[in-house]
């Protein structure tokens, strides 16, 4: 197996016409990265502060709970990203400022890494194709300010994926590599054993006759399996509280599969090209393998809360590389400088037409003004601590700001109605504070929220908030009596401070309200 000592040929230093080159492709593509991100900067996805509150939690020394003092939960799948934010949350620091510091900079890597690998294989217009089609896929830049693990994991994923083109093309690995990023992968998602395993076994296989390989592979069992044989003790499961409550729709999964291979159609196209060329074949390998395993797991889960395609961006850089890597295998430059262009073009309309583009363009003030501000509306409540509970579907930032013990009726942090509790009989044994509840307009209490039966579950709690997200999207906050008029004083003031702070008296679902904000904050805007 080659190592870091023994480079081929095809690793040769650049020409510094070539070195240029690729300098000038990465300055350029550097700040239009960096302008992506701010445009996106606002948002923070609801989602990422579930993981926030187990980090806090577990800052504080009460380990990964969701509920101080009751037995843990493990309502997240990303225990690494999770752990990242734990010192940092020590020291007090923003977590979601930390979240989106550490997305840019490895989204920064992943540029970087696509940049160069492609211009190692097809040149300038290789880094053009598998760069630029990161950069203008508008999501990118929402899953890279949204404070989840979704661009650490797809960094992982990728530099498995440029791991496994270099060890069957022949060229220098470092030797840790490969266990290390199957090992990272998996515990940023479990899903991250399978994405980054083809690079892992062709490290193992041609390594197989030295010692060291070995060595490295029993390190990995044992640090992999006393993290699984950890959590499994701790968490009381096998799998993440979420897996109950999510896996085993195919019919969601289908309709996922469906719109995906829409969305990277030519992308994709050009990646299992490289498998009818011999000198690419093996890195087509590579690469489909990555690529399907990948999306093998969401194809059978039906993926929930997937806003702007962000399962199937786990694997979208790879699918990046390899259209970056085939413009070196379609003859002709004019015929692969046509087909870079359309498929770069392609994923930047469809990135652009994303259904849930409009939402998302605006989540970032819509949330601030409806959940954060419920939630730091009752952290500022003078309720007592012992009555300091609540029950909530969207449990992210509202538990996260308020502190109180919460009860998360979806499931995805309670584990009885992960396992099949009724949520209105969980809600109802509680008797929390508070029952938050998700309403079409202004006093439009449903009567059933995610299996919650809400006028049995609330039925002598006094109606304290309606609170505007957007358009059709309110949030109810239902208080019990006597502690109604405290919490309506403290949420009045809260919501109202940031309902005044954020796009005031706006609340459509549209492109133009984003840039309007953007212009905004333009000198002179």
């Amino acid at each position: 197996m080659t190592t870091t000592a023994e480079r081929s040929e095809t690793d040769a230093v650049p020409e510094p016409r070539s070195r240029r080159g690729l300098l000038t492709v990465l300055l350029g593509f550097g700040a239009l990265f960096l302008v992506g991100c701010w445009a996106a900067w606002f948002l923070t996805i609801d989602d990422a502060f579930i993981t926030f509150r187990y980090s806090a939690n577990m800052a504080d020394g009460h380990g990964p709970v969701w509920n101080v003092g009751e037995d843990p939960i493990e309502g997240f799948t990303n225990f690494l990203w999770m752990l990242w934010h734990v010192p940092f949350a020590l020291a007090g620091l923003p977590l979601e400022t930390v979240a989106k510091v550490t997305s840019v900079v490895l989204g920064g890597l992943i540029l970087v890494m696509l940049v160069r690998a492609g211009h190692r294989a097809a040149g300038v217009l290789g880094a053009l194709v598998a760069g630029g089609a990161l950069l203008l896929f508008v999501p990118t830049y929402f899953h890279v300010t949204a404070g989840l693990e979704t661009i650490a994991f797809a960094a992982v994923v990728l530099r498995a994926a440029i791991v496994g083109v270099n060890l069957v093309g022949n060229r220098a690995v470092r030797e840790w590599e490969p266990p290390l990023l199957l090992l990272l992968a998996g515990m940023i998602r479990p899903e991250g054993v399978l994405a980054t395993f083809p690079a892992f076994l062709v490290w193992v296989w041609l390594g197989r006759k030295r010692g060291r390989t070995w060595a490295l592979v029993a390190a990995v069992a044992v640090v992999g399996g006393g993290y699984f044989v950890w959590r499994w003790t701790y968490f009381g499961h096998l799998f993440p509280n979420t897996f109950y409550v999510k896996f085993g729709n195919l019919d969601a999964g289908s309709i996922w599969l469906e719109t995906t291979l829409w969305l990277v159609l030519p992308l994709l196209a050009l990646t299992v090209f490289l498998l009818f060329r011999k000198a690419s074949r093996g890195s087509g390998l590579i690469l489909c393998s990555v690529v399907l395993l990948t999306g093998m797991t969401y194809a059978v889960s039906g993926p929930t809360m997937d806003y702007l395609h962000r399962f199937a961006f786990h694997a979208f850089p790879v699918l990046c590389l390899g259209a970056g890597l085939a413009m070196a295998q379609l003859g002709r430059r004019w015929v692969a400088a046509v087909v870079g262009t359309v498929a770069v073009g392609w994923v930047a309309f469809t990135g652009a037409e994303s259904a849930d583009l409009p939402v998302i363009a605006n989540y970032g003030p819509d949330l601030q003004r409806a959940h954060v501000a419920i939630g730091k509306g009752l952290a500022n409540a003078q309720v007592p601590a012992t009555a300091r509970s609540l029950a909530v579907s969207d449990a992210g930032a509202i538990p996260y700001y308020s502190g109180w013990r919460s009860i998360d009726y979806i499931g995805l942090n309670d584990e009885a109605i992960a396992h099949g509790a009724q949520p209105t009989d969980v809600v109802k044994a509680a008797r929390p504070t508070v029952i938050v509840v998700t309403a079409r307009g202004p006093g439009a209490t449903p009567g059933q929220a995610y299996g919650l039966v809400v006028p049995d579950a609330a039925r002598d709690y006094e109606l304290v908030a309606d609170v505007q997200m957007r358009e059709g999207y309110f949030q109810e906050v239902l208080a019990l009596p006597e502690h109604a008029s405290r919490i309506r004083a403290a949420l009045a003031e809260s919501v109202g401070d940031a309902q005044r702070r954020n796009d005031p008296g706006r609340y459509e679902d549209t492109v133009g309200r984003w840039l309007d904000r953007l212009r905004a904050q333009l000198p002179g805007g």
